[in-house]
């Protein structure tokens, strides 16, 4: 009979994903993971699988996360560009105060593109980053907050594209004037 798992798995996920977001997957070793969660390799080979499993299920609910925190925020009410331009300044804050800490999904895509199952992850949270978008705007157009005959699937595309290189702009260190300047171009991109 198997013993009873003494840890909260939830917990390990989370741990884990900010350790993997700091880090990177390769930079995260076994030893930093179990020390990090306070259990042995044994405990995380029996909850998670392997590594692999473990990090699957980080980039999972980091995936999960964004499009729903995204979703919640672009319904708050206000017009498209202000929910835009507030969401897009957020980012430029947190990349500027924390550049190390990164963005999970740009990390993903960078270090494992060569793992299928990552791959797979990124692009499914993409697609839903670019639905969700695209149903904001969808939403804003109706209202007349969209200007000319801007298509919402395209300018989800950009945005979501946009929103992935200020991460990477943001962990290189770009100061916020820059990145200010560059999230005003792209609210212009509305017009």
């Amino acid at each position: 009979m198997a013993r009873p798992r003494e840890f909260d798995t939830d917990t390990a996920v989370e741990q884990a994903m900010s350790l993997f977001r700091t880090q990177g997957y390769h930079a995260a070793s076994m030893p930093r993971l179990t020390a990090l969660l306070g259990i042995g390799s044994g405990s995380l080979y029996a909850a998670f699988g392997s590594k692999d499993g473990l990090y699957a299920r980080a980039l999972k609910r980091y995936c999960d996360g964004l499009a729903d925190s995204l979703d919640r925020e672009l319904r708050a009410g206000a017009d498209i560009r202000t929910a835009l331009r507030g969401l897009l300044l957020a980012m430029v804050t947190a990349d500027t105060a924390a550049p190390e800490r990164g963005c999970l999904l740009v990390n993903a895509t960078i270090e494992r593109a060569a793992h299928d199952g990552t791959v797979e992850q990124v692009r499914t949270a993409m697609t839903a980053v670019e639905s969700v978008l695209t149903e904001a705007l969808e939403r804003a157009r109706v209202r007349g907050e969209l200007g000319g005959e801007r298509s919402p699937v395209e300018l989800a595309r950009f945005l979501t594209t946009f929103v992935q290189g200020v991460h990477v702009m943001g962990q290189a260190r770009a100061d916020r004037a820059f990145l200010e300047s560059a999230v005003a171009g792209a609210l212009r991109a509305l017009d």
